[in-house]
């Protein structure tokens, strides 16, 4: 029962954050409707299951134990946030990383920021959510464009802090439409 509700408080808690972060850039829809699959069966389940103390991904271990999360596979398949939706074979028969509408780039910012802020718990910086990409960055499929925007403003969050990205985001980036 305590992974239970401790699944439950983590991942309600993350909605929560990334929801409050999508109002403050205008965000209200992607805001209230973000990762609802989490609720579902196929990821709730395996969130109590593998729970990590709230300080790490429950699809971390189960990909450990068997090689790949199903729970995972199923989330970043209905979250438009998560680069790895956009990824699709081109005419050339080669995988490859599909250019994300902005708002979803956006949405993917706000849900890296709330991640790291759950999972570093009182040690978050600013710094934390571009030390995890940069992590990652060598070896993800993404489009260079989406990567480019991605990598600008977590270090725009890292150097001039949430306040000052946020307005940036609201004011500059979102109106243009594009990137």
């Amino acid at each position: 029962m305590n992974k239970l509700i401790g699944h439950f408080k983590t991942i309600t808690y993350h909605k929560w954050l990334v929801m409050n972060y999508c109002f403050k850039v205008g965000l209200y829809k992607q805001g209230l409707l973000h990762d609802l699959s989490k609720y579902s069966p196929a990821e709730f389940i395996t969130g109590v299951r593998y729970y990590q103390g709230g300080k790490r991904s429950p699809n971390a271990k189960e990909r450990e134990l068997f090689g790949y999360s199903g729970a995972w596979l199923h989330h970043k398949g209905r979250n438009k946030h998560h680069y790895e939706y956009w990824n699709d074979v081109g005419p050339d028969k080669i995988l490859k990383g599909v250019k994300m509408p902005l708002n979803y780039v956006v949405e993917m910012v706000m849900d890296r920021i709330a991640a790291s802020r759950v999972y570093k718990g009182e040690n978050y910086t600013d710094q934390c959510p571009l030390e995890y990409f940069n992590l990652t960055k060598d070896y993800i499929l993404i489009h260079p464009k989406t990567r480019a925007l991605l990598e600008k403003l977590l270090k725009m969050l890292a150097k001039r802090g949430q306040v000052y990205t946020f307005k940036y985001i609201k004011k500059v980036l979102l109106p243009k439409g594009d990137y």
